[in-house]
């Protein structure tokens, strides 16, 4: 602080030419400003603030755009189309209930949506007045999106010899209606190859909740 005090100051004889360099004390010299109505106390330092660059300061600030509602939502990845579902199930129309797979790990876990249409088959008998998914179906479907996981060389099962072996805890949360997009997650959970017995975890979501779940059992045959 002395360097920076000293720069604030005069210390020259001159200023002072009748007292002795000993008694003289320092003199504030003219503000920094060359204001004559700014001056600082020999004991302090003057507090200097910055203030923010015009061009800055007045930038207006960039409007925010309204995204049309058509494209605020992604659409679903696809893992595996509807193709290469169709070369592991062996389910078709008017059965074949899973329409693409979003994320897949062979033999572990897969997530699959399931497109539920107005134009779905069982829709003109349940109901008639209303548009309601059967919950039998989503078991169904979700009992594919099994198959899909299982049905895998490394797993051991075979798409002539898989079947839906059984339910349990299975609970529906709410009716999922045409237009609905029925999200189903399967995890394995369990598998024991000497009796070809797989059980596995099941929940099916829409809009990010759940709407049916349970446990499931598959049994793979052998080959003949």
């Amino acid at each position: 602080m002395a360097a920076t005090s000293t720069s604030l100051f005069s210390f020259t004889h001159t200023q002072c030419p009748d007292k002795p360099r000993s008694l003289l004390r320092p003199t504030p010299s003219v503000s920094l400003f060359r204001s004559a109505s700014l001056s600082f106390p020999s004991n302090s330092l003057p507090t200097f603030r910055c203030s923010l660059n015009t061009a800055v300061h007045d930038a207006p600030i960039e409007e925010k755009v309204d995204v049309p509602i058509e494209k605020k939502f992604p659409s679903f990845p696809t893992v595996m189309d509807i193709n290469e579902i169709r070369n592991i199930l062996p389910h078709r129309f008017p059965f074949l209930l899973v329409d693409r797979v979003i994320e897949y790990n062979p033999g572990i876990s897969a997530v699959a949506i399931k497109n539920v249409t107005i134009n779905d088959n069982f829709f003109p008998g349940h109901f008639p007045d209303r548009p309601i998914m059967p919950g039998v179906l989503m078991v169904e479907a979700m009992a594919q999106v099994g198959g899909l996981v299982m049905l895998q060389p490394e797993v051991g099962g075979s798409r002539d010899n898989f079947f839906f072996a059984g339910i349990d805890k299975v609970r529906f949360r709410k009716p999922v209606i045409a237009g609905d997009t029925l999200v189903m997650r399967m995890t394995l959970v369990k598998l024991q190859k000497k009796f070809g017995i797989a059980k596995m975890e099941g929940k099916a979501y829409v809009g990010g909740e759940v709407v049916c779940e349970g446990e499931f059992l598959m049994a793979m045959g052998k080959e003949e």
